[in-house]
């Protein structure tokens, strides 16, 4: 029995790792707030967090509206409409974009649709802290058929 125990043991220590991983705080990410936008390649409804890619267009552009536009209210106190204005283009452009949206849970409390291939949507988000960091975001605003959500709480 205790040499079950200790192999059952060894082999959940071995998935650390892999969890660590896939559930991370905001730490790795950059915070100066990124704009990308394009078509949805593909998506992924899934836990621990919904994920999107994106075909993100060498010509993008940041909108001459976007720090106009008007944040949702959400749970958490933050001055959203400062990254808003505060956000800037990527250096990767023309290359499709990983945007690794909220929790499920989050995705169902903001009623957000699932996306299909074509789709076209707006993200306003933070990079991974890296000195050459990939084309990978965290999403602060997610803006689609004329909504905008807001991932970083609850909505108000």
């Amino acid at each position: 029995m205790e040499r079950r125990t200790f192999l059952l043991g060894v082999a959940a220590a071995g998935l650390l790792p892999a969890v660590a991983r896939a559930h991370h705080g905001w730490s790795g990410f950059s915070n100066t707030p990124v704009y990308v936008a394009g078509r949805v390649v593909d998506a992924r409804w899934q836990n621990p967090h919904a994920e999107l890619v994106i075909a993100v267009e060498s010509s993008l552009a940041l909108p001459a509206d976007l720090g106009e536009r008007t944040p949702p209210a959400q749970r958490s106190n933050f001055d959203g409409a400062a990254i808003l204005r505060g956000a800037e283009l990527p250096a990767q452009r023309g290359v499709n974009w990983t945007i690794q949206l909220a929790p499920m849970f989050r995705i169902s409390q903001w009623e957000i649709p699932p996306f299909g291939a074509g789709d076209s949507v707006e993200v306003i988000g933070y990079t991974m802290l890296t000195d050459n960091p990939p084309p990978y975001m965290r999403a602060e605003y997610l803006f689609h058929d004329g909504k905008v959500f807001g991932l970083r709480s609850a909505p108000a």
